[in-house]
């Protein structure tokens, strides 16, 4: 058994079984990485894909543990490889974060410009998407950390660290209705059209589960990831906005009124999730404590030590997760 073979069934299972597409990606040859393959499962007895003809069609179930025990090698072997960057130039090497738009947009430029400014030899890489698919990034690898809410969850594989406490406002242009309601209810807000952020998948939204318990079915008219696009369609005139307060400055605003809505949704939690096993250097200890101050490197190394995500929330209901 080749380290390289294990980097060859686990490269194809990420490019959708496509031999050809992961040949490209890797600089060699389709036959090469057939071969090796064939060789690794001749080896084992087992096969790790199935096929029809000479294509794969999808994983067996040995080759499904196969896989998630090369994950698990091909990261320690990279995990060697940081630790060796780390004692030649700590000060040197990539950092890629998933996150959601209304991180990159409002929480994270000042803590990564600093960050940049502190360390320029390190290459920073922003992937942005919904939670889901953020926390999807993270699970598989593709990046060091997650920075997201509700969705990372899901994934049993991530050490989780609570960041952050935030809730929503209500986004109307001045002159409106609502604005001369002291305080707002859920059946003052479906009583007009709503632009805001897709429920989402999981079922799990906040929202979605505050109008549920009322018994109420607000008119979503339109949704999108972005806040400053919901925006751009509350100044049209489409509907009253629902986004995360830290979406609303009163300067860039100044056009439009936020109605405080945390009475109205139960507040999320902004986490950041690192693949358990994964090799952090120290400049990515610091990228974690400077977005989240309690999160210290031994407050780190703690939680990515605990057996289950059960003692993770237990081990940070002794700690102060802030509001944002």
């Amino acid at each position: 058994m080749k380290l390289q073979q294990l980097r060859y069934i686990w490269e194809v299972a990420h490019h959708d079984l496509n031999v050809s597409a992961t040949a490209l990606s890797l600089y060699t040859s389709q036959p090469g990485i057939s071969k090796q393959i064939r060789l690794l499962e001749d080896e084992l007895g087992v096969e790790i894909f199935a096929r029809s003809g000479k294509h794969l069609t999808r994983v067996t179930t040995a080759g499904q543990e196969i896989l998630q025990m090369s994950g698990e090698i091909l990261r320690k072997v990279e995990g060697i490889k940081q630790l060796s960057r780390d004692h030649q130039n700590p000060a040197h090497g990539t950092l890629s974060i998933a996150t959601t738009h209304t991180q990159a947009r409002y929480v994270l430029p000042n803590i990564i410009k600093d960050f940049i400014l502190k360390y320029p030899d390190v290459t920073l890489n922003i992937v942005q998407g919904t939670p889901t698919h953020v926390s999807e990034e993270a699970a598989s690898g593709d990046v060091d950390l997650a920075v997201a809410y509700d969705d990372l969850e899901l994934y049993g594989d991530l050490a989780m660290m609570p960041c952050y406490r935030w809730n929503r406002c209500i986004l109307v242009p001045r002159g409106h209705p609502l604005v001369n309601i002291e305080k707002i209810t859920l059946e003052d807000v479906v009583a007009h059209s709503i632009v805001t952020y897709p429920f989402g998948f999981s079922g799990r939204s906040k929202r979605k589960k505050a109008f549920h318990d009322k018994g109420l079915d607000p008119k979503i008219v339109f949704t999108a990831t972005d806040a400053d696009v919901i925006k751009t369609y509350v100044r049209l005139g489409l509907g009253i906005g629902i986004v995360a307060h830290m979406a609303y400055s009163p300067e860039e605003d100044s056009d439009l009124v936020s109605l405080e809505a945390a009475h109205l949704f139960e507040s999320s939690i902004t986490s950041i999730g690192v693949r358990r096993g994964t090799y952090l250097r120290g400049y990515m200890y610091e990228f974690i404590e400077a977005f989240a101050p309690h999160l210290t490197s031994s407050v780190v190394q703690n939680v990515m030590a605990l057996p289950s995500k059960d003692a993770q929330m237990h081990y940070f209901d002794t700690l102060n997760i802030p509001d944002y």
